[in-house]
Order: structure tokens, then sequence, then C-alpha cells
């Protein structure tokens, strides 16, 4: 066996034990430091993913595209808003029935 085939031949299990290794240890100091954010086990699953299915492509690009957009009041906002000029942020429906 050549070094060529020797190579070919332990790229895959070494490079799954290297993500595995990796996610321990990103989850390990996620759970100690209250870290937020992706981390990169994820990001690079994702992308080898998307390698092979044009629909988790569409779905990140969809899920990047999504992130950028602004929450409006109609998605889940209080009704009534703010009134900043009379000092009060949220206005609050007097309950009924009490």
């Amino acid at each position: 066996m050549d070094t060529l085939e020797t190579v070919l031949t332990w790229s895959i299990p070494v490079s799954t034990l290297t993500v595995v290794a990796v996610g321990v240890y990103e989850l390990r100091r996620q759970k100690r430091r209250d870290k937020s954010g992706t981390p990169v086990t994820a990001t690079y699953i994702n992308e080898f993913t998307a390698m092979f299915y044009g629909t988790k492509r569409m779905e990140l690009d969809h899920r990047d595209s999504m992130s950028m957009m602004r929450d409006e009041e109609a998605q889940g906002g209080p009704p009534g808003g703010n009134d900043l000029d009379h000092g009060i942020q949220v206005r609050l429906p007097p309950e009924s029935g009490s």
C-alpha cells in the first residue's frame, strides 16, 4: 500500500473523529462560559451537507436572509406600540371580567 492509498483510506475516519472531538470540546466550553453563537462544528456539518444536497444550500441561504429581516410589530409585538411622547413605553389592555 503506497502513501496516497493510506492517506485516502484514513482521511474520512480521521476527519469524522476530528469533528466529533471538536464538537465535544465546543459543548464543554459553551456550558462553562454560556457562550452564544453557532459552533464551528455545526457550520462545518451544514456546509458539508450543502455540498451534496441542493435543498440544504437553499435552507442555509433562506436562514441567512431571514436573519437580516427586521421584526415588525405585527409579527408578535404587543398591540398599541410605544408612546414615547407621553413617557409610556407599553400600553396593556385592561383586564376584563375581574
